[in-house]
């Protein structure tokens, strides 16, 4: 069996690193200002280690454009490089000096802010430029060295002209890439990806950086205007946030971050992420969508993890098991957060519920863990207004075994009047997603029954002490005569009539609708699905037999049975209309039949 060793052609390698290594061509500044910073971070841990006098006030790296020569220079104060590092770090791609150097220096506070891994970063140089050139001179002294490249597999090393310590790193601009010598394209990248590093970044003299990142404090240091000033420099347009939460992780994994709850609209598209993600304080995408669950979407801020893996380009993240670990992490601290509030200030939390009751929502269904601790914190409105846990809900009415609810009070209030005159508990639902949740609690929470109002007849609403049970000679009840007469009216084969004695004479009837088959309509809208067979369309029309008007249709059909026919129409549709049953398609038939039954009254007055 032969062996062999591969064979890498660097002119092979420079061209894919200049069109399809990185993703965005601006990326290379952020590169070599990374780069810059490194050797400033070493600098200082020369300091500690061997004792080298450098002041902080030295390290800085300083961009210089030169329109003229159309030339871009990026220069540091950092340990410079002598001919032979030049000729190891420089002349051979994908060789990153970084770790020879951490190994060297096993300081782990500062190796963890050494951002340079992979050693091509400053090949990126030649996305945008035609030539690139490069004067060091190391700290060890020395003479300085000078290496340049047009960007093939040649190039010059020679004697150097820098004076002191550091590098200069000059870019011949190409004539495609020009836009890259204005001064506010180079500030605009500059505020993107380096506005958090640690050493003081100037371009043509003005400094573009200054603050260290809020996530570097202890959380308990940090002032409430001090978030939201945070969050305004992140998001400058949106208005402030409701609450934050500040992550300082260090096991399994180290991570740093603020995230903020904002205010969520109804129409927030959920599938973007809006997360900014750092890597050892620079910036590398603001899109972190594997770092966090789908239903922490809605969530802004910032996360900085020197653990978190990203591709060679360091433009996004790679899966992995360290990524799910973190992601797991954060929506337990979410919890953890949403919890704590819900216990200590209740008050806050419910001002705060319509803008977090999706993330919550959303989260029990698709997260286990999160729902065991959210079952406590997800709350609904009663008719008393008071909000109240499915749990506490539970405990109050233990002889059920039941949940009533409803879609609201405005649009059920008719109907409301029947449980509130028997004291039956009722919690309101608001979101389009509260019919599926309401499912998940109740496999969750089996054999409880989870109910709509309009979906069966409980027996808590009715008055069998009125009941017309007697029978006329045919042996029908006055309650199966009123139902035949108002099916035989409407003429529809898929509703059904019952009549019943209901505890409130003011409510002529209601509809039944089917608790599955509603459940599973509402599913599908929101899923935007469509079943391969039609869904079974039964509804019941029950109407009252101590309501008034319904015991008066007998009388009025023996009368006048057009009217009759026009009345109980009516009826039904008002039902409809009540309970969002009606069709846009009959409303035009609805507003004319009530012309014509207001007509007939005042005619007949």
């Amino acid at each position: 069996m032969a062996k062999a060793q591969l064979k890498v052609h660097t002119e092979n390698i420079l061209p894919i690193i200049k069109k399809w290594l990185y993703s965005e061509k601006e990326i290379f500044l952020r590169e070599l200002v990374s780069n810059a910073c490194d050797a400033l971070h070493k600098c200082r841990i020369l300091r500690e280690e061997e004792g080298i006098a450098i002041s902080d006030e030295e390290l800085k790296i300083e961009i210089r454009i030169d329109k003229e020569k159309k030339q871009l220079i990026i220069s540091d104060s950092g340990i410079g490089m002598t001919d032979e590092e030049v000729e190891k770090y420089i002349a051979q791609v994908a060789f990153s000096g970084a770790e020879e150097f951490l190994d060297k220096y096993k300081t782990q506070k500062e190796g963890e802010s050494i951002i340079g891994h992979f050693g091509l970063g400053f090949y990126s140089a030649y996305m945008v430029a035609k030539k690139v050139s490069l004067e060091t001179l190391s700290y060890k002294g020395g003479n300085a060295v000078s290496w340049s490249c047009e960007g093939g597999t040649e190039y010059e090393i020679d004697a150097g002209s820098r004076a002191t310590r550091g590098t200069d790193i000059i870019l011949d601009i190409d004539s495609e890439n020009e836009e890259y010598l204005e001064d506010g394209k180079i500030r605009s990248i500059l505020q993107q990806y380096c506005a958090f590093l640690p050493f003081p970044i100037h371009l043509n003299g003005e400094l573009i950086n200054g603050k260290d990142p809020l996530w570097l404090k202890a959380p308990s240091a940090c002032t409430e205007e001090e978030y939201l000033q945070f969050y305004r420099s992140l998001y400058p347009m949106d208005a402030d946030p409701l609450f934050w939460i500040h992550l300082n992780i260090d096991y399994p994994f180290n991570l740093k971050g603020i995230l903020y709850f904002p205010k969520v609209h109804r129409k927030y598209d959920w599938s973007q992420s809006n997360i900014k993600l750092f890597c050892n304080r620079v910036f590398v995408s603001d899109n972190c969508k594997d770092l966090l669950p789908d239903y922490l979407m809605a969530l802004k801020g910032a996360i900085d993890s020197p653990d978190i893996p990203l591709n060679v380009s360091r433009s996004y993240l790679q899966m992995d098991k360290t990524v799910r670990q973190l992601a797991t992490h954060i929506a337990k601290k979410v919890a953890d957060k949403l919890s704590s509030l819900y216990i200590s200030d209740k008050e806050t939390f419910v001002k705060y519920w319509p803008d977090v009751e999706l993330i919550v929502k959303l989260g029990i269904l698709q997260d286990e863990k999160f729902y065991e601790k959210a079952k406590d914190f997800l709350i609904w409105r009663n008719l008393k207004d008071e909000w109240t846990t499915i749990e506490e809900y539970i405990e109050r009415n233990k002889e059920k075994n039941k949940v009533f609810y409803t879609i609201d009070d405005k649009q059920s209030s008719h109907f409301l009047d029947l449980y509130k005159e028997k004291n039956i508990e009722v919690i309101y639902t608001s979101s389009p997603i509260d019919t599926t949740v309401l499912s998940h609690l109740e496999r969750k929470k089996a054999p409880l029954e989870i109910q709509r109002i309009d979906g069966e007849i409980d027996a808590s609403i009715l008055d069998t002490s009125r009941e017309k049970t007697a029978l006329d000679e045919n042996g029908k009840t006055e309650a199966t005569k009123l139902s035949e007469l108002i099916a035989s009216k409407l003429s529809k084969a898929q509703v059904q009539v019952e009549a019943k004695s209901l505890a409130s004479d003011s409510l002529h009837g209601f509809l039944l609708v089917d608790e599955d088959t509603r459940r599973m309509k509402e599913y599908l809208a929101i899923s935007q699905q469509t079943m391969p067979f039609p869904l079974p369309d039964k509804k019941t029309f029950v109407v009252n037999t101590n309501n008034s008007l319904i015991t008066a249709l007998p009388k009025i059909n023996d009368q006048d049975p057009e009217l009759a026919s026009d009345l109980i129409a009516q009826l039904y549709e008002l039902t409809l209309l009540s309970q969002r049953e009606l069709e846009p398609s009959q409303i035009a038939d609805f507003i004319t039949r009530s012309h014509r039954v207001l007509e007939k009254f005042a005619v007949g007055k």
